[in-house]
């Protein structure tokens, strides 16, 4: 991977992480569809991708810094009671919510690790995330219950449905919108969720992935690109998420409709090519 292709795929998924259109589906698609001929099975791939994760999470962070700075100071009770009381409830909901996706991504590394680098598999789960955004659209719960209703037990379904995003081409923020909105919460306060979530995800993943990556034996100046690229698509995300809080908070009625078809467009386009 040359230096253009990286900076390319950092702007691809800051832009992507964050819309229900699955990041590491395009990270995978995209390269092949351009005829970019690098190996994205090498031990060095997956983790160059967590760098641009790293970026994304620390663009959530300072989107939602305030978010992070109430829940901080209730959990160290730096705050009034009922500050503290919300604080730890909601830090608590983030926990049991990342739980699943720790035990499952532990033990479905190598299978999904496969994944990563199967440009085929990832068109036919982009397919699959047009599917599971039209369905989630309708199979919505009826009412609106607000973000501070959310109960452990909501917290363990929208993390359930986050695991799907370990498949390349699922969306991870698409997966637990669609969780959110079947217990009942509107577009804006599920994507809301599911950007809070995603922080500790991703920070995990960095954790586990870029010492990997310093030990990956790749060429020289391969981790200065990384770095260059993380920066690059926390800018885009940063960007994103300002954009889709809100599209969201205008467009409640079918909002994720638009990006299903694009996915079903890309994904279907993109079998065609690589089957055809």
């Amino acid at each position: 991977m040359n230096a253009l292709q990286a900076i390319a795929l950092a702007a691809v998924q800051g832009a992507t992480e964050l819309f229900p259109v699955s990041s590491l589906g395009h990270a995978v698609l995209l390269p092949a569809l351009a005829g970019w001929h690098f190996d994205r099975a090498a031990a060095s791939f997956l983790p160059f991708l967590v760098m641009l994760h790293v970026g994304t999470a620390a663009a959530l962070l300072l989107y939602f810094r305030r978010d992070w700075w109430l829940i901080a100071q209730g959990v160290l009770g730096l705050a009034d009671a009922h500050q503290v009381a919300e604080s730890r409830r909601v830090f608590l909901l983030i926990v049991v919510a990342t739980i699943p996706a720790v035990i499952v991504g532990f033990v479905l590394e190598h299978f999904v690790r496969r994944l990563f680098g199967t440009p085929a598999a990832a068109a036919v789960f982009l397919v699959a995330n047009a599917a599971l955004l039209l369905v989630g659209e309708r199979l919505r719960a009826a009412g609106r219950r607000a973000l501070d209703t959310l109960t452990l037990l909501d917290a363990v379904v929208i993390g359930l449905w986050q695991c799907t995003a370990f498949l390349p081409g699922i969306s991870r923020s698409g997966a637990t919108m669609v969780g959110g909105l079947m217990r009942g919460i509107d577009h804006e306060d599920a994507a809301h969720f599911s950007f809070l979530i995603a922080t500790p995800v991703i920070a995990g993943a960095a954790v586990l992935e870029v010492p990997k990556l310093l030990r990956a034996g790749v060429a020289h100046g391969t981790f200065g690109i990384s770095v260059l690229a993380a920066l690059i698509a926390g800018v885009t995300a940063f960007a994103s998420t300002a954009f889709l809080m809100r599209y969201f908070r205008r467009h409640d009625t079918w909002a994720l409709a638009p990006f299903a078809w694009y996915c079903a467009v890309l994904g279907a386009g993109g079998a065609l090519l690589l089957f055809g």
